[in-house]
């Protein structure tokens, strides 16, 4: 237990009988495998890319700013929940985050890297503080006011909109799985070749939406299919993918036993030799399928819930140990007061600044 006793406070009080387990691990693949963030991260992986240096530039700001600067790593607030969820279900919580200044407030009061919003939000306060934290323009969006309801990413802005209100980088999500998700690829493939264009950077949300993905398990966060999307998402040169933390896997065989039809293509030695059951192994998967962490993971920290720091700080230490970038956490943050927000964020980002937490 020398592990255990020795580690900071905050990770063993949050990690609780799971701490040994996580902070011991030894993956499944190797880390030699990987690229792993660090200091030299844009110079050692993107300049040696087609990316222009304009893209470098913008790059090297996201990994430069807020407390996590200069590490490899990303703490970043995503605020694109009024639109999907609607604005209600989202700010009801907490009010004040109806007014758009208060999400950058929350960024930069966090030390977060950037923030992710819409066009509306941060081109509502842009002059004032694009310059003081990297803004990413969330460009596609699925709404649930149409009825009945849809299930749908559809562009809600345009490159040249997110250019002109200072975006250091847009994002876009694709429902890989979906009847959808043919068009979703190519639009979005076309708005990240001309966000290129015009220097800045890209985030893709990897996302699964298909009923067939819910079986005896949800299948929407098996380490197999999210993988499979995280690859997908960096062909169509994503520089940086968010995925959900996986909680299982072997989608592939359960939707295919559930439809009796053959259903994908994988190996069974994505199950023996590349993966376990182990969180970490799993999530290491999703970076394998990154180009070996050449693309950053971001793991997203998810619902907003009683026990928001522990599970924040545990998906936080698995992305690490895994071989990921870092966090994307919004309703676990802009839900609670203002000052519990900014501590959360700075809860995650201790799991990074930490020397006790290693590459697994």
């Amino acid at each position: 237990m020398t592990a255990t006793l020795s580690m900071p406070s905050f990770l063993e009080s949050n990690l609780g009988k799971e701490a040994e387990d996580l902070l011991t691990h030894k993956a499944k693949v190797s880390k030699d495998l990987l690229h792993l963030p660090g200091p030299d991260f844009v110079d050692r992986i993107f300049a040696a890319s087609d990316r222009n240096p304009q893209v470098l530039r913008s790059l090297q700001q996201l990994y430069s700013s807020g407390r996590l600067a200069n590490t490899g790593y990303l703490s970043i607030l995503p605020v694109d929940q009024g639109i999907e969820h609607s604005a209600g279900a989202s700010f009801a919580p907490n009010p004040m985050y109806f007014d758009p200044e208060n999400i950058v407030k929350l960024a930069i009061a966090a030390g977060c890297n950037a923030v992710a919003t819409t066009l509306g939000v941060l081109g509502m306060v842009s002059r004032k503080y694009a310059h003081k934290i990297p803004f990413i323009v969330k460009i596609n969006h699925n709404e649930l006011l149409t009825y009945p309801n849809q299930f749908d990413q559809i562009m809600f802005a345009s490159i040249e909109q997110a250019w002109n209100l200072g975006a250091t980088a847009v994002g876009a999500t694709i429902y890989f799985g979906s009847e959808e998700s043919t068009r979703q690829i190519q639009e979005v493939s076309q708005a990240f070749e001309r966000a290129h264009e015009y220097g800045m950077a890209t985030i893709l949300w990897c996302y699964l939406r298909n009923n067939a993905f819910k079986q005896d398990k949800d299948y929407h966060v098996a380490a197999d299919l999210t993988g499979q999307a995280n690859h997908l998402g960096v062909t169509i040169q994503a520089d940086i993918i968010k995925q959900k933390l996986p909680e299982c896997n072997n989608g592939y065989v359960a939707v295919a036993k559930v439809t009796g039809q053959s259903y994908g293509k994988t190996n069974d030695r994505v199950y023996t030799d590349l993966t376990t059951d182990h969180p970490i192994d799993l999530t290491r998967y999703q970076v394998l399928n990154c180009y070996s962490g050449r693309a950053g993971l971001i793991n997203s920290g998810g619902a907003s819930g009683k026990n928001d720091f522990a599970e924040a700080i545990r998906t936080a230490v698995i992305n690490k140990r895994a071989g990921g970038t870092g966090l994307i956490s919004g309703r676990k943050t802009f839900q609670r007061p203002f000052e519990e927000g900014v501590k959360l964020f700075n809860a995650i980002q201790d799991v990074y600044l930490s020397p006790d937490v290693t590459i697994a």
